[in-house]
């Protein structure tokens, strides 16, 4: 029997070419630190780099209560590093959206606006030697060690 309602998904990471640059001076700065400084929030969105997924089943792979990965995925989205990406539904035909690493790759560095531009340069061609996803999660990792060790 067909089901009338998609219970998988087939969104992709898909990932732009050029990080968006977050330096001290920017508002959201502290804020993708502080959610990324949750050990929770940081294994959300490593799962979430590497593929899409519900609430329910980072819940089951991260072995934690859907409750708290719903919260923990709030404040990945508020911060700006997560998006739905698709809705699909359960078993039981409860909607169901399903979240995906932001298409901008977000870079942080503990420097000012004034420099940003030599910056932007750097990493544009540390991207291409790399990926994206691989400058993002470098930063996620240096991220939390300094979150962590303070």
């Amino acid at each position: 029997m067909s089901r009338i309602l998609p219970t998988q998904t087939d969104a992709t990471v898909e990932r732009s070419d050029t990080p968006a640059v977050l330096s001290l001076d920017d508002d959201g700065t502290r804020d993708v630190i502080e959610v990324l400084s949750s050990e929770t929030a940081y294994e959300i969105f490593r799962l979430l780099n590497e593929t899409p997924a519900t609430p329910s089943r980072i819940a089951d792979q991260l072995n934690q209560s859907v409750q708290n990965v719903h919260y923990h995925l709030e404040n990945l989205e508020s911060a700006g590093v997560i998006e739905v990406t698709d809705t699909c539904y359960s078993e039981k035909g409860r909607e169901m959206s399903v979240y995906v690493v932001s298409e901008d790759p977000t870079l942080l560095f503990l420097g000012t606006e004034d420099d940003r531009p030599s910056l932007k340069r750097a990493f544009k061609s540390f991207a291409s030697l790399l990926g994206p996803p691989s400058i993002l999660l470098a930063a996620g990792e240096s991220i939390s060690q300094f979150v962590t060790a303070e």
